[in-house]
């Protein structure tokens, strides 16, 4: 069995092979892999591919055992190109620095200490003193969360312990001690009364434009959007119109409608310059990008490998076949 390493999965080989239980061979691959069939004649039927995009044009890929992704996100997955025998996994790991990043912005959005701190001098402090302009706080806030998976509860969690009341939109899930649960059709109350409306569900056809104008306009117009799920959830127009005219008071933007692809490795993010309007907050995508967190997502991928290996049950599986199972 070989484990080919796709794209930015290369970068990662330390990461993995510690946990590997036998010297499988570990191969990296060009991005090219996960679209094009130019290496698919290297890739035998009890392979194992990692990669965070999987397609093809105009044909099937060839039989390998798992495909596993090294996020939780399936939307650029291709599955209908993948052998019936093919398992597909994912792997979370991500909650904890995103909720962190979550929290942190948040509470920056209120407290502006970085601009405190940046204005402060020796010379002009005393008056800065004297003509202290009050700064807001979280506590007592209303936060909204779509989705309440692993990630919307890493941040409620967080949210609830800073005196934050949490009121998530989710049709699958329970309320904890953290938030209550409403269903999806009630978003529109949600989105009334949310001083942070959070974005932590997937990208799917039922909720790829579910911000949009319309639900922009039943915010507060004091109201900050967090996204840190998936760009397209949010009609990009609409924001930036919303943002410009200060119908809502921000947005935070970890996610974008553009990435770089072997084709074009530095696309402009999205078609309207979010990042030049003073109430939006932009980076990255590097909310869940910490240290620890590929050192744990490939632990949970050789665990998984192992389990292959030795035939047992795999984690995370959300694939089998032409049926999906999520655990």
């Amino acid at each position: 069995m070989k484990i080919w390493l796709i794209g930015e999965a290369a970068e990662h080989e330390a990461d993995l092979c510690p946990h590997l239980r036998a010297p499988y061979d570990v191969v990296g691959l060009p991005w090219e892999a996960a679209t094009t069939n130019a290496f698919d004649d290297r890739i035998g039927a009890g392979d194992v591919v990692v990669s965070l995009r999987f397609s093809r044009q105009g044909g099937a890929a060839p039989p390998f055992r798992l495909l596993h992704v090294p996020g939780a996100g399936l939307d650029q997955i291709d599955l209908s190109v993948l052998p019936a025998n093919t398992l597909v996994a994912n792997v979370f790991e991500h909650e904890t620095p995103i909720a962190e990043f979550v929290l942190a912005r948040l509470l920056e959005w209120e407290i502006r200490a970085s601009a405190l701190q940046y204005s402060f001098t020796p010379q002009t402090w005393a008056r800065q003193y004297r003509n202290r302009v009050p700064h807001g706080e979280i506590a007592g806030k209303t936060m909204g969360v779509v989705g309440y998976g692993r990630i919307g509860r890493a941040i409620a969690t967080r949210a609830a312990a800073f005196g934050v009341d949490v009121i998530a939109v989710d049709d699958h899930a329970t309320a904890d001690a953290a938030a209550e649960v409403l269903p999806t059709g009630d978003l529109d109350k949600v989105l009334a009364v949310a001083d942070y409306l959070v974005l932590a569900c997937p990208l799917t056809s039922a909720t790829t434009g579910l911000i949009d104008a319309t639900a922009l306009a039943m915010m507060q117009s004091h109201s900050v959007l967090v996204n840190i799920s998936r760009a397209p959830i949010v009609d990009e127009s609409a924001l930036y119109d919303a943002l410009q005219d200060n119908e809502i008071g921000g947005a935070i933007l970890d996610v974008w409608y553009r990435y770089p692809t072997p084709d074009d490795a530095n696309p402009v993010p999205s078609a309207r310059p979010l990042w030049e309007l003073p109430n939006a907050w932009c980076t990255p995508h590097s909310s869940a990008w910490t240290t620890e967190l590929p050192r744990r997502r490939y632990a949970a991928i050789a665990d998984n490998v192992n389990r292959l290996a030795a035939g047992e049950p795999l984690r995370n599986v959300v694939h089998t076949g032409s049926r999906r199972s999520a655990s």
